[in-house]
């Protein structure tokens, strides 16, 4: 589902070159140390991506170089997922811990591809976004 999710993604955002995105599925006590690292905030979150390139709304604002490649791939940057964190959301909005994970991988490809959701009209872009990939995936 997570490589279906990326790959759907990457699809609907035209991205149609060769890329790499790593993501760690981890426990909410190791999220919460990643959290508390990078963000400064001492709680659990469900997903955190780290962007390597710079990018807005799916465009390149910088072009990527040679040292952005790795084995002939793009690479993306990183997404971490708390898994317990997905599941807990799941039985939360009533749907399946696969449809949840794919919503979190989306929104992570999102956010490296230069989505983001602090501005009202960016949220709108993102929360559309999101709802077109996950729906082109059928959930």
């Amino acid at each position: 589902m997570l490589t279906k999710a990326i790959e759907t993604t990457l699809k609907t955002e035209a991205i149609d070159f060769p890329a790499l995105v790593s993501v760690l599925l981890v426990e909410n006590d190791e999220m919460s140390g990643i959290n508390h690292k990078f963000r400064d905030k001492d709680s659990v979150t469900d997903v955190l991506s780290f962007p390597m390139l710079n990018m807005k709304n799916g465009a390149f604002l910088e072009e990527p170089g040679a040292s952005d490649m790795d084995d002939g791939k793009l690479f993306l940057g990183d997404i971490v997922i708390s898994v317990p964190k997905a599941m807990e959301q799941a039985e939360e909005y009533g749907h399946s811990f696969e449809r949840e994970l794919a919503f979190l991988a989306v929104h992570g490809v999102l956010h490296l591809l230069g989505y983001d959701h602090i501005r009202e009209n960016d949220e709108k872009i993102m929360t559309g976004r999101q709802k077109q990939i996950l729906s082109d995936m059928g959930l």
